[in-house]
């Protein structure tokens, strides 16, 4: 059965509050025996037991193996990490990420509108444990902030799924509240109830997803959390929210809605972009710096979803390829920050000769994010500006194109630092083997799949694509 993905994370999490000691055998089981089960989804697409609420559909196959892979190689990385920080609570810490994991899943399993609320609104629940771990002040407020945002963020997508449930009374349609069966039936519910539920939803969830204006939580979240849980709220929780909004945008297209939700989804991919620029000039710490990489991340993969065409191809290989090396990224920066025992930027330097095999990781998952050849994320944004020209955003596609050009200029300028400057007589720092090789395994894993997609991964983003407008 399909619900057993997400049950066997949620029980050994459990297991894992009240074993002390076990949690850290349990992260590895747990992550093997999921990415197993997720492998075998693809070749059969079972039956779920409670298919009016639960469904395996494209888009969600994409975002569960992604989680899958994600956990398996930060519950190694993680093994080690916790032999060298010490962390207080340490079963709090495990049994937290293993039912983060289990929330996770269920939303990438949910077809049900009510169901992907309640999922969704858990990750919140079962991560924010993780923030607080190093039980600080700042720590506090970060979780706090994190807690009481995407709260009311989640409120108003609920009031938006309400809307939504509006438009089937009003146009008299008279079918299971799921996505499926919403989308058969759009064309048949009331558009001006449809566009309002839309609004707040993308409203909603767009603030988990860590979209601007409603961005503000991710920095301080990012920054306090020990890095395997930054690696796993940056690299898998943005996309679980996106995918409430793609579903929902499913929605609307089939309605022929698709020119009122892709210029929204446009506008607001564009202002997150521009806000991650502004901020990234400036930067001072390194965790913070990688968390608004992350909001302009989320705002191109808003931005090519919006377009359509091409750009919807380009927005979903960016999700793909984004949480691969912003996963790498987060778990490089736990190794720099156990070395240099601070945050902030100018604290470091000499990465290239203080830790040589991070700098490695480092500095490939730099040039991945920044959007560099031959790492997937550069034929992602090359497919989003193709898709927004042709469809004539020209406009869109200007500021796009400025945006990722003040960027790469300020995320250059930090990288460059941490890598080359300052600590010229840097003496080198041991380097365990199980807090390297999980972030080469995600670069390799990007890299390969710039120039092999296997057929059974390419049918999907088809698949997923097509529903949403997408063209080839």
């Amino acid at each position: 059965m399909v619900e057993i993905v997400f049950l066997i994370p949620f029980l050994t999490g459990i297991v894992a509050f009240v074993l002390p000691g076990k949690g850290r055998t349990l992260l590895v089981l747990t992550g093997a025996v999921h990415l197993i089960l997720s492998l075998m989804l693809w070749t059969g697409w079972p039956e779920p037991v409670f298919p009016a609420y639960f469904a395996v559909t494209p888009e969600g196959l994409l975002s569960l193996i992604v989680i899958s892979l994600l956990f398996f190689l930060i519950s190694i990385y993680t093994t080690a990490y916790l032999k060298k920080s010490n962390l207080r609570s340490e079963n709090i810490f495990t049994g937290s990420m293993l039912l983060f994991l289990s929330t996770m899943t269920m939303v990438t399993l949910s077809d049900h509108i009510m169901v992907m609320w309640i999922a969704i609104e858990a990750t919140t629940l079962a991560s924010a444990p993780l923030i607080f771990t190093h039980r600080t002040a700042t720590s506090l407020e970060a979780t706090w902030k994190y807690v009481l945002i995407c709260s009311v963020g989640i409120a108003l997508a609920l009031l938006g799924s309400v809307l939504i449930t509006l438009a089937m009374d009003v146009g008299n349609v008279h079918v299971p509240v799921s996505f499926s069966a919403l989308t058969n039936s759009a064309r048949q519910l009331d558009p001006l109830w449809l566009k309002a539920g839309f609004v707040f939803i993308l409203v909603g969830y767009g603030t988990k997803m860590g979209l601007a204006p409603m961005h503000t939580w991710l920095p301080d979240a990012h920054s306090e959390a020990p890095s395997p849980a930054s690696a796993l709220l940056s690299g898998v929780l943005l996309n679980c929210a996106y995918l409430g909004i793609f579903k929902t945008h499913k929605i609307m297209i089939a309605a022929g809605l698709e020119s009122f939700s892709g210029r929204i989804l446009m506008v607001f991919g564009l202002i997150s972009m521009l806000a991650a620029a502004t901020f990234i000039l400036k930067q001072t710490e390194y965790k913070r710096l990688l968390a608004y990489s992350s909001i302009e991340n989320m705002g191109i993969i808003a931005f090519g979803t919006g377009v359509g065409g091409l750009g919807a191809y380009g927005a979903i290989l960016c999700l793909i390829h984004h949480s691969l090396i912003k996963s790498s990224l987060f778990l490089t920066s736990g190794n720099i920050l156990l070395a240099f025992g601070s945050r902030l930027i100018e604290d470091t330097g000499g990465l290239v000769r203080r830790m040589p095999r991070t700098f490695i990781a480092f500095f490939c998952g730099f040039i991945g994010i920044a959007g560099l050849p031959p790492f997937g994320i550069f034929i992602g944004e090359l497919l989003i500006v193709m898709g927004a020209f042709s469809n004539g955003h020209y406009v869109g596609a200007g500021i796009f194109i400025v945006s990722l050009c003040v960027i790469f200029a300020g995320f250059t300028n930090h990288a460059l630092k941490i890598s080359f400057e300052g600590y010229r007589t840097a003496v080198r720092m041991e380097e365990i083997a199980s807090m390297v090789w999980p972030q080469y395994t995600l670069l390799l894993t990007s890299l390969f799949l710039c120039f092999w997609v296997p057929d059974i991964l390419s049918r999907t983003i088809t698949q997923a694509v097509t529903v949403i407008g997408g063209v080839f």
